[in-house]
């Protein structure tokens, strides 16, 4: 079995002293490590393209802090590199899941003067699915023998209407985030946008927030161009909401757009929307706007887009801006860059349309920590800096040299594809972890989100929380 597998790590051999980065001393790589394999999904047999059912990759897509040392992973649509049918652009019957994994930060020794090799294990494989009816459009049909409904990453698995229908199978994930209780977890995704809440012990959905019609796709269609040719508002296809933070509290969600909607500009357009969203009553309370680097030139400006957002407290958070450059497009990385936010006071901009009333409202950005600068510093070069560096989360404190630092987990999404070409050589691309340590002082208004233990919840699930509680007064 692999249900405990320890794995190699990809370290250049020049990594040996973590230099600074030029926006903070305090912020430095102190751990890498990566995973592949097959998942503990169970499914036998292979997709349309020929990949494993049970494949693992993709993971970076997002990343899930759940308490203690664990975190909770999820691929997008599943691997769709190659070629099989163009007409659904090459999207499979992959069944969406999360992974669980031990990152073993508490059993790893950090220090200043080296980084670490973190060993991760792989707990659990989560699959995703509907008690009720999907609509799977002309895609095939996936159901368990417990009456799921699975969902599934076939860009035609959808009826005629608005792409924001729950009842569509299709879905996309590009954000996950773990709710106050521990026993639930909210995700979002490309394809509605849809931001749902799954129970994360068996994968069943729970909970449905949708998002305001200005985010929705009229016309549906199987393939991009067709999609994104006919519908002249709402996000741009494969551009949906692709990141997800939740506050410390565990009360509001808020969810960055990957790219412009259509009638803010598009992917040629500089600002994309924020939302924040009410958990107790699952309502969007506010738009922000928040603008891209022009990564081109004044006279013909270029836009990255946005892969994650995570909460530094209540009202500050960090975006993931980047280019689709390095490893695994065998190009050169450019930008990846992490930056602060503060929504405090920020222009809400619910009744704004177009790029030119977005950006003038947009939310101030304060560069944090500039990911090429880091990794070049520290052997990666500009060809093995992975493509999509997609996943942030915090995680728990580490001791490094007898001083406590907070760590953020950066994880990139490797689509699926452990080897690439880089100049014409095989060039292995794993999904890799990245564990940044930050100084006290560097993130002083740092609040992390409170999760049950798992042994808390054990106890929960028994019913012998308060029965435990009682007992020690």
């Amino acid at each position: 079995m692999f249900a405990k597998r320890l794995l190699a790590v990809l370290v250049p051999a020049a990594l040996v002293l973590p230099l600074a980065t030029p926006a903070h001393a305090g912020v430095s790589l102190i751990g890498i490590g990566q995973i592949s394999g097959s998942d503990l999904s169970g499914l036998q047999g292979t997709l349309e393209n020929g990949e494993s059912a049970s494949i693992l990759g993709g993971l970076g897509s997002a990343i899930a802090w759940a308490g203690g040392d664990t975190f909770l992973l999820t691929p997008d649509r599943g691997p769709n590199a190659s070629v099989w049918n163009s007409s659904v652009d090459n999207t499979t019957s992959w069944i969406p899941r999360f992974q669980t994994l031990n990152l073993g930060l508490g059993t790893t020794a950090f220090s200043a003067g080296s980084i670490a090799t973190l060993n991760p294990v792989l707990n659990s494989t989560t699959l995703l699915s509907s008690t009720t009816a999907l609509n799977y459009g002309s895609a095939p049909v996936l159901t368990g023998s417990n009456g799921q409904n699975y969902f599934t990453g076939r860009s035609d698995a959808f009826a005629t209407g608005s792409s924001t229908n729950p009842d569509n199978a299709r879905l996309d994930l590009e954000g996950i985030r773990v709710a106050a209780d521990g026993k639930s977890v909210y995700i979002s995704d490309e394809y509605g946008p849809y931001i749902y809440r799954f129970d994360r012990s068996t994968g069943e959905r729970t909970g449905v927030i949708t998002l305001p019609e200005k985010f929705a796709a009229t016309t549906p269609a199987a393939t991009e161009a067709t999609e994104i040719a006919a519908n002249t508002s709402g996000r741009v296809t494969n551009k949906g909401m692709e990141g997800l933070a939740i506050t410390p509290d565990g009360k509001t969600l808020v969810g960055v757009m990957q790219s412009p909607l259509a009638q803010d500009g598009g992917t040629a357009a500089s600002t994309v929307r924020i939302v924040t969203i009410d958990l107790a009553t699952g309502k969007v309370t506010h738009e922000y706007a928040y603008q891209l680097d022009n990564i081109g030139t004044p006279a013909k400006p270029k836009y990255g887009t946005i892969s994650e957002i995570v909460a530094i407290n209540d009202h500050e958070f960090i975006i993931d801006e980047r280019d689709g450059k390095g490893l695994g497009d065998d190009s050169k990385a450019v930008q990846k860059k992490l930056y602060t936010i503060n929504l405090s006071g920020a222009q809400d901009v619910s009744n704004d349309t177009g790029a030119a009333a977005l950006a003038g409202k947009a939310v101030t950005k304060t560069l944090f920590v500039d990911l090429v600068a880091l990794l070049k510093a520290n052997g990666y070069t500009d060809r093995t800096i992975p493509a999509k560096i997609e996943g942030l989360a915090f995680g728990p404190d580490v001791w490094v040299d007898g001083v406590l630092q907070h760590s953020l987990i950066v994880v990139n999404d490797n689509d699926f594809l452990d080897m690439v070409d880089v100049n014409g050589t095989p060039t292995a691309n794993p999904n890799q972890f990245f564990v940044l340590g930050i100084t006290d002082d560097v993130l002083a208004s740092f609040q992390a989100q409170q999760i049950p233990e798992p042994a808390t919840l054990a106890l929960a699930a028994l019913g012998l929380t308060g029965f435990m509680l009682r007992r020690r007064k």
